[in-house]
């Protein structure tokens, strides 16, 4: 049996980091037929129902990811659909998956089937294919700042599906989100969303706007998908054992880490948070409990996925560069049209 798939043109890493924005798939991905893979040991195969696009699958597809391409397999980390065959017990069900073995731009993708995750039958299926990255991402994320007694938080790229999800966590939980943002246009949506007060790094005097809010909030956490220099500049005017926590890395430029001496008089950290170390870390019980509050805030209207666009597989050469460089909202991928 053959399937339509994006396949990866280069094995390994690049060297490079360009950063997750991208105008031209053909360097690093073409659109072939190939063969439907065949399950092995443990494993599931998927025919799958919607795949997400997330800068992570932009950073692999380029070499710049964690891990390393296989040139001839499709790309793509996750998504959602019905398991059609394998070593599991949930065959006929829709799940949602991260595929570890062949990606989800495909027809058909093959995964281990230890990490399905049954989905809700009210699950909307664009809530579905992106239920991992982003929402167990802020579930984790979110774990930190309430077991550390925070009473606020930063968050910045907060425009970002991640960082609405955030916004709306520490709503609910009496967590007062700070959101930086580089537009001002996205500021009155983050507010009406819950947070507490908005960072506009356009503005003339953002770092005093920042300082102005750090004397009465005192945030001891700062979320970080950027890295760059207002982001270290932040960091250093928090207040004394802030946590800089980087997960992303959408600026090219190398911040200049100047007041390095609070590290060891202020004693603040700067670390980076990965999921698929967590998800290993974490208390087994945990997970399940994550998934079931995810799709439960979906479907109850406390998250919602805005998207982008929804792009068919045979056009996604073409039409994906331009859903990914709309400012807000996902972009996912139709393996079916």
């Amino acid at each position: 049996m053959m399937m339509h798939a994006l396949i990866q043109r280069e094995d390994g890493f690049s060297g490079t980091q360009t950063g997750p924005d991208i105008a031209d798939l053909t360097p690093f991905l073409t659109h072939a037929e190939i063969d439907v893979p065949t399950p092995g040991p443990g494993q599931a195969l998927i025919k799958v129902h919607l795949a997400a696009v997330n800068p992570s699958d932009i950073h692999f597809i380029k070499g710049e990811y964690g891990q390393p391409r296989r040139r001839g397999v499709p790309a793509g980390f996750e998504g959602v659909g019905e398991v059609i065959a394998g070593d599991t017990a949930l065959i006929g069900h829709r799940v949602s998956f991260f595929a570890t073995a062949s990606g989800t731009w495909a027809g058909y993708a093959l995964t281990d089937a230890s990490g399905l995750v049954p989905c809700r039958a009210d699950l909307a299926v664009t809530d579905a294919a992106g239920q991992l990255v982003n929402p167990l991402t802020a579930i984790a994320m979110f774990d930190m700042i309430r077991n550390s007694g925070a009473d606020s938080f930063i968050v910045n790229a907060a425009g970002s599906q991640l960082g609405k999800l955030l916004i709306a966590l520490g709503r609910d939980y009496g967590i007062q989100p700070i959101a930086v943002v580089r537009r001002a246009e996205q500021a009155a949506a983050l507010k009406a969303l819950g947070a507490a007060h908005v960072i506009v790094t356009r503005d003339p005097d953002p770092l005093d706007q920042a300082q102005a809010i750090f004397e009465s909030l005192k945030p001891c956490i700062l979320l970080d998908a950027v890295g760059d220099q207002f982001t270290a500049d932040l960091f250093f005017a928090m207040p004394s054992g802030a946590r800089w926590i980087n997960y992303g890395k959408l600026s090219t430029d190398a911040p200049k880490l100047t007041q390095l001496g609070q590290l060891i008089f202020q004693a603040k950290q700067i670390e980076g948070f990965w999921l698929t170390r967590w998800m290993k870390q974490a208390d087994p019980a945990r997970i399940p409990e994550a998934f079931s509050e995810i799709q439960k805030r979906f479907v109850t209207g406390k998250w919602t996925t805005d998207v982008a666009g929804i792009v068919p597989l045979s056009a996604a050469m073409e039409k994906l560069p331009q859903v990914l460089a709309m400012p807000d909202g996902k972009a996912f991928i139709d393996p079916r049209a």
